[in-house]
C-alpha cells in the first residue's frame, strides 16, 4: 500500500483534471451542444488570451510573487501595437516588436522594484497596475483603436479540421505552454525559478543569484503579457483600452486552479492551462445551461477557495 501511495502524483497535481473532467461530464448532461468539437474550439478561442497571460503569472507565482497589473498591461500593450500601426503606419512586426517592448519595460520596473527596492510583489503591481491603466486611458484618448493592419489580426484568422474551426491564436498559445513547459522541466534557468519559490536564501546560499531570477523572471512575464496583448488585438480586431480590467484575476485564479501554490515552488505550468480551461468549460457550460453572468462569477469564486484550500491541506500533508 505504502509502495502505491508513494508511485501516485500528489493530488495538488491530479485534482485540476480530475475536476475538469467531472466538469465536463456534467455540463455534457446538460446541453448536447457541449461536447462537440465546435464548442471545445470556441472554448479555446475564449481562454486563449487569459491563458497566455496566467503563463508569466504562473512563473511569477512558482518565486512566491503576484502580479496584479498583468492585465492592465496587456491592455498597454495593445494599445501600443495598433497605434503605432495606425498613426505612424508601421509595419505590423515593428508595431507587434513595440507592444512587447513595452509590457517587458513594464515587466522590467516590477523586477527592479521587486529585487532593488525590496518592496512586497502585491504593493508594487498594485502600483503599476494603476500606473498601466492611467497611461493607456491617456495614449489611446479612451478610445478604441480599430483602424487595424491585418498583420496584428492574422492569428484571429482559423483553419479547419474536419468541420472545426481553429483559431492560429490557440495554437500559438499550446506552442507557448509546450515551450514553456520544457523550459522549466529542463533547463537550469527553469530548476532556478522553483529553487528560489522555495527559499530564497537556500537558493542564494547555493551561489545563485535571486535578485537575478526574479528579475528576469518579471521581464518574461511582460513578454507573455505582450503575446497576450497581441492575441487580443487579433480576436477582437481592435486595441481595446477598456481591456484587461479582469484579466489579471482570471489569470491569477486559472494558476490557482492549474495547482500552482501561492506559496511559491510547486506546480507544474501545464496545470495552469487546465486551471483556464476549467473556468472556460464553468462559464460556456453555465452559459449553455441558461445561467446568468453573475452565477457564473460565484462559481469562479468558489472554485478558487476550493483550490486555495486544497494548496492548504497538500502543504500541511508534505510538513
Amino acid at each position: 500500500m505504502n509502495t502505491l501511495k508513494a508511485k501516485l502524483p500528489p493530488m495538488g497535481t491530479l485534482g485540476p483534471f480530475i475536476a475538469l473532467i467531472f466538469a465536463c461530464l456534467f455540463f455534457a448532461t446538460q446541453n448536447e451542444r457541449f461536447l462537440t468539437l465546435q464548442n471545445f474550439s470556441l472554448i479555446l478561442q475564449q481562454v486563449m488570451v487569459v491563458g497566455t497571460i496566467a503563463i508569466g503569472q504562473t512563473l511569477i507565482i512558482l518565486t512566491a510573487g503576484i502580479d496584479l497589473s498583468c492585465g492592465m498591461i496587456m491592455a498597454l500593450g495593445s494599445i501600443v501595437m495598433t497605434k503605432m500601426g495606425a498613426d505612424f503606419g508601421l509595419s505590423a512586426p515593428v508595431a507587434i516588436t513595440l507592444g512587447i517592448a513595452a509590457t517587458a519595460g513594464f515587466g522590467l520596473i516590477n523586477g527592479l522594484l521587486v529585487t532593488k527596492a525590496k518592496l512586497p510583489p502585491f504593493i508594487v503591481t498594485l502600483g503599476t497596475l494603476n500606473i498601466a491603466f492611467a497611461i493607456t486611458q491617456l495614449y489611446s484618448g479612451s478610445q478604441t483603436i480599430t483602424e487595424v493592419s491585418d498583420g496584428l489580426t492574422w492569428l484571429g484568422n482559423s483553419f479547419r479540421i474536419g468541420e472545426t474551426n481553429i483559431l492560429y491564436g490557440v495554437v500559438l498559445m499550446l506552442a507557448l505552454y509546450l515551450i514553456t513547459w520544457l523550459f522549466l522541466r529542463e533547463t537550469a534557468p527553469g530548476r532556478h525559478i522553483y529553487a528560489v519559490g522555495n527559499s530564497p536564501e537556500a537558493t542564494r546560499l547555493t551561489g545563485i543569484s535571486t535578485d537575478k531570477v526574479l528579475l528576469g523572471v518579471y521581464v518574461l512575464a511582460g513578454v507573455f503579457y505582450g503575446l497576450a496583448s497581441l492575441l487580443s488585438v487579433a480576436r477582437i480586431g481592435a486595441g481595446d483600452p477598456n481591456a484587461g480590467q479582469t484579466e489579471n484575476l482570471d489569470a491569477i485564479t486559472a494558476v490557482v486552479l492549474g495547482g500552482t501554490s501561492l506559496f511559491g515552488g510547486r506546480g507544474i505550468i501545464l496545470g495552469t492551462l487546465v486551471g483556464a480551461l476549467i473556468v472556460g468549460v464553468f462559464r460556456n457550460g453555465l452559459t449553455l445551461m441558461g445561467v446568468s453572468s453573475v452565477y457564473q462569477i460565484l462559481v469562479t469564486g468558489i472554485l478558487v477557495i476550493l483550490a486555495v484550500m486544497t494548496d492548504q491541506m497538500s502543504r500541511k500533508g508534505v510538513r
